[in-house]
């Protein structure tokens, strides 16, 4: 075959979209094992190797097939990360960490917005079916029921609850150690003199859940022989948050008002803020202080000051890493240690 006659051929794959390694390598003047390793992440190939494929693969249009490659090898180097509620910002955080930190080590992820249980069964299918290596769950809309049936159905290879605990052993737990977290904040609230505190909480769920209500609770109630008081919202969203402190505020008479508001997360906290202030009329810490969780940015904005629990997520991520590699380090995931930020709002 002549080299005129090979470019018309090669020409004709372009278009149809089918240039493959082999193509390359002829071009490259490699073979097409140079040409798979080029394309595999940390590969022994040389820089002179490289640069020729990089160049070859450029002119053709290259891309190498993923999907064949992972039936190859049973590792798609795909992570679906299955996230529901996107009116904490919060998540918006975690995403970005994850992501970038993924990304950085050869995963790509795939991401899926779920509203509820059965959102969430069918994007464990949907997982299963891409072949993913993983599915990373980020939110309140698992129980342990659909986690069950997913693993039973061996929907994916690898269960991962990222920044809550699940009680399903089928699961891996990424996530803050609640109780340390909590304890923390506990001391704190004591520490500054608070004696009537409230806890704004999320939705109660009984599986993939915080502990953060429970733990306060129980301290509290050991230190003052006293359970205090606890509202809640169904989503960890600044507007619910508002409106259930609000309603809750109103109706109190003002010698029974609490003196701070221990919320869940940073969400609850600023509607929680912006409850005291704009519905009720009263200033923050002055009148009811307010702590929250998490440390998004928007915590340490003029407008809310916020006393926050920062949450470990680069290390968290990083551990999520560890596992995808088969990386064993020994190392307990649901025991990860923030950092308590003391601001102005308590």
């Amino acid at each position: 075959m002549t080299n005129a006659t090979e470019a018309i051929l090669v020409a004709d794959k372009t278009n149809l979209g089918a240039i493959t390694a082999d193509d390359v390598a002829r071009l490259a003047g490699v073979s097409r094992w140079t040409v798979n390793r080029a394309f595999k992440k940390d590969a022994s190939i040389s820089q002179t190797s490289l640069d020729k494929v990089m160049a070859a693969s450029d002119q053709l249009g290259y891309v190498p097939d993923l999907l064949a490659a992972s039936l190859a090898t049973n590792k798609s180097n795909l992570v679906s990360l299955l996230v529901d509620d996107f009116s904490n910002p919060h998540k918006l955080i975690m995403m970005e960490r994850l992501t970038r930190i993924l990304r950085k080590n050869g995963w790509d992820t795939l991401l899926v917005n779920t509203n509820n249980e059965e959102d969430a069964s069918a994007a464990l299918l949907n997982a299963r079916q891409r072949r993913v290596d993983a599915a990373v769950l980020i939110g309140i809309s698992f129980n342990d029921h659909a986690l069950s049936a997913a693993h039973s159905a061996q929907r994916v290879n690898k269960l991962i609850v990222f920044a809550r605990t699940s009680e399903n052993p089928d699961t891996i737990s990424i996530c803050c150690d609640d109780q340390i977290a909590m304890t923390t904040i506990t001391n704190y609230v004591i520490e500054k003199g608070y004696k009537r505190p409230l806890f704004l909480a999320g939705p109660q769920t009984i599986s993939a859940h915080l502990g953060r209500k429970e733990t306060f609770s129980r301290l509290w109630e050991a230190q003052f022989n006293v359970t205090p008081d606890f509202i809640s919202v169904p989503i960890y969203d600044p507007v619910r948050a508002y409106e259930r402190t609000k309603e809750y505020l109103e109706d109190l008479p003002i010698e029974m008002r609490p003196d701070v508001i221990v919320c869940e997360n940073d969400a609850l906290a600023m509607g929680a803020i912006n409850a005291i202030r704009y519905a009720v009329g009263l200033r923050v810490p002055q009148d009811i202080a307010v702590t929250g969780f998490d440390d998004i940015p928007q915590a340490s904005g003029p407008e809310y000051r916020l006393t926050s629990y920062r949450q470990p997520i680069t290390a968290m991520a990083e551990a999520l890493v560890t596992i995808l590699k088969g990386d064993d380090t020994g190392e307990t995931l649901d025991k990860f240690v923030g950092t308590l930020i003391s601001r102005e709002s308590a």
